[in-house]
């Protein structure tokens, strides 16, 4: 069975510790013989409660979906990032993580039942119509959305291309919901973005896709070459609001900056489950000095590279606590019954630590200023408020993931402009010049 991974000493000798061994493994045996009884008697309840429901509900229920319901329960309960894909939605996320589908241009997630928009992607209906991180979409046409699951929603925004759709939505803040029609479109991703900053290369990236390690190759070499080896004085990799993805394109983009040392690991309920990725020799910006910005979006696959380039010393953090998100899930394919993702795995970066429900903190913490009507509302929960989040020894909430439209107001940005430049040794939290040029909107970008 394929399975494709989504953006995851001492002995003792002698005659005691042979008993010991012997006595653990029959305890285990014994233990396991009682646990299969069990399961199998709860598997007959739940054969006897189907036929009950199959027989006896007062309107003939479809079966399949019956069961299906039954696996979407038990996944969900594991933990947030668990879930049965039907052969539809695993088609969809095949789409998806290839940098191209179709739909409206929207991140979103369920959150206490409440369909909530994550972030727009750049340059797609969703984001050209104002749609905005945090929204809630209460009702799509005429039908409410409460009530549905992720995966139902998600459907009824998608459709044809050029055809219309109507949502209405409630912003944080305002009283009276929103309503906008949008188009639907070909949602192409670029996973990757980048500008000339005078002397700084600017490499903003959305998401961890296909495309990801291939667009940032050549965003690198064209930067380079655009402002000059020998003028270059570093860039800025901006992970803000980049909720992750595949993988094995958190451990390529992070080989692109180191030239070896241990990238990240894995750790799985068994032992020879257990990996570890490391650097291959080729830094592909031979060595000019990075700053990483993060913020409370910054999640799964943006932390595995943060984790990397910060524990390595490879380049400065700036922005807020990232999301959180220190777990792997395997998407394992069921034949023609669609896939099951599944938690496998915790990572670790290379000085062991893990940033399961606690983020990443910055070197330098760099915090924007909030516009009146976004105050306390600014934040993420984070992974550590999420419900049934796998847990760890140390936990911290969520942080800001505010990012200013116009980058003249961004402080983040700046701070790294300034840094790479010498222009102050720190990134205190307070107003800097604005960056020169024509710097465009540094907007969210995050596939769904």
């Amino acid at each position: 069975m394929r399975k494709v991974s989504l953006v995851l000493v001492g002995a003792l000798i002698g005659a005691g510790a042979a008993t010991v061994t012997t006595q653990t493994r029959l305890f285990s045996s014994t233990s396991a013989i009682a646990a299969s009884a069990e399961t199998y008697r709860q598997l007959s309840l739940f054969g006897d409660v189907f036929e009950k429901v199959r027989t006896d509900y007062v309107e003939k229920p479809e079966e399949a979906k019956l069961i299906e319901s039954a696996i979407n329960g038990m996944l969900a309960s594991l933990d947030p990032h668990s879930s049965y894909m039907d052969p539809k939605s695993f088609r969809d996320m095949q789409v998806q993580t290839s940098g191209q589908f179709g739909g409206l241009g929207i991140e979103v997630t369920m959150e206490e039942g409440l369909v909530k928009v994550v972030t727009p992607i750049d340059d797609t209906p969703a984001a050209r119509a104002g749609i905005m991180a945090n929204d809630v979409i209460v009702q799509i046409e005429e039908d409410q959305v409460q009530g549905l699951t992720l995966n139902q929603a998600v459907d009824k925004m998608r459709g044809p291309v050029n055809t219309p759709v109507r949502l209405k939505l409630q912003r944080p803040g305002q009283k009276d919901p929103i309503t906008v029609t949008l188009t639907r479109d070909i949602i192409r991703i670029r996973p990757v973005r980048s500008r000339v900053e005078g002397d700084v290369g600017y490499l903003r990236v959305t998401q961890f896709n296909e495309q990801t390690f291939e667009g940032l190759r050549n965003a690198i070499e064209k930067l380079t070459t655009d402002i000059g080896g020998d003028k270059l004085k570093g860039f800025v990799l901006d992970l803000r609001n980049n909720p992750g993805g595949l993988l094995d394109q958190a451990i390529l983009v992070s080989d692109a900056f180191l030239d070896r040392g241990e990238i990240v690991s894995t750790r799985g309920r068994n032992s020879d489950e257990n990996q570890r990725f490391n650097a291959k020799g080729g830094d592909l910006t031979k060595g000019k000095p990075i700053v990483v910005l993060i913020n409370g979006g910054s999640a799964s696959a943006s932390e595995i590279v943060a984790g990397a380039l910060q524990d390595h010393k490879r380049a400065i953090l700036m922005g807020t606590r990232s999301f959180g998100k220190g777990s792997v899930q395997t998407v394992i394919p069921l034949g023609g019954n669609g896939a099951v993702r599944l938690t496998t795995a915790r990572y670790y970066t290379p000085s062991g630590r893990s940033i399961q429900a606690k983020g990443i903190d910055p070197d330098q913490e760099v915090l924007q200023d909030i516009p009146d009507e976004l105050k306390g509302k600014d934040e993420t929960k984070g992974e550590a408020g999420l419900r049934g989040h796998l847990k760890n020894t140390e936990e911290k909430g969520g942080s800001s993931a505010y990012v200013p439209p116009d980058p003249a107001k961004d402080k983040q940005l700046i701070a790294a402009f300034d840094y790479l430049r010498g222009v102050r040794k720190g990134a205190e939290n307070t107003a800097a010049p604005a960056p020169s040029g024509s710097e465009k909107s540094a907007a969210t970008s995050v596939p769904n």
